[in-house]
């Protein structure tokens, strides 16, 4: 199995002749937070107060023709972002930035569902934000 990735226990990304479970549109914003102080007849000045939470944001496809259960996977993201899960992002054996992460959001797309309510093929649009 070559192992791609993981968010803790909930998410591991991998790829192998059983099941195929990996991330598109990877994207991270790091950002400063900054202030302006006005003053009279001047341009306001700038003050640096320190960096942001980072943020993450990717797609997963959740295929049952690759091997992923869609709704039980779907149920476990859920579960974490409900219980609020931090744990480390790993992506290639290094982890993404110095601290751990939490699930903000995860917006759901189920494209094909077949008889009896089963998920065949969904997407999952996950947002994260670091946790301090």
């Amino acid at each position: 199995m070559a192992k791609v990735g993981s968010f803790g226990k909930v998410l591991v990304f991998s790829t192998n002749d059983k099941k195929i479970l990996t991330f598109n549109n990877f994207s991270q914003k790091v950002s400063a937070r900054w202030t302006n102080h006005e003053r009279i007849g001047k341009k306001p000045k700038s003050e640096f107060l320190g960096p942001d939470l980072r943020e993450v944001s990717f797609e997963i496809e959740l295929n049952a023709m690759l091997g992923v259960k869609p709704r039980k996977q779907l149920e476990k993201l859920e579960k974490a972002i409900e219980n609020g899960t931090v744990a480390n992002l790993v992506i290639g054996g290094k982890k993404v930035g110095k601290n751990k992460w939490k699930i903000v959001s995860l917006s759901e797309k189920w494209n094909y569902v077949m008889s009896k309510g089963e998920v065949v093929q969904a997407i999952g649009q996950i947002t994260m934000e670091e946790y301090v």
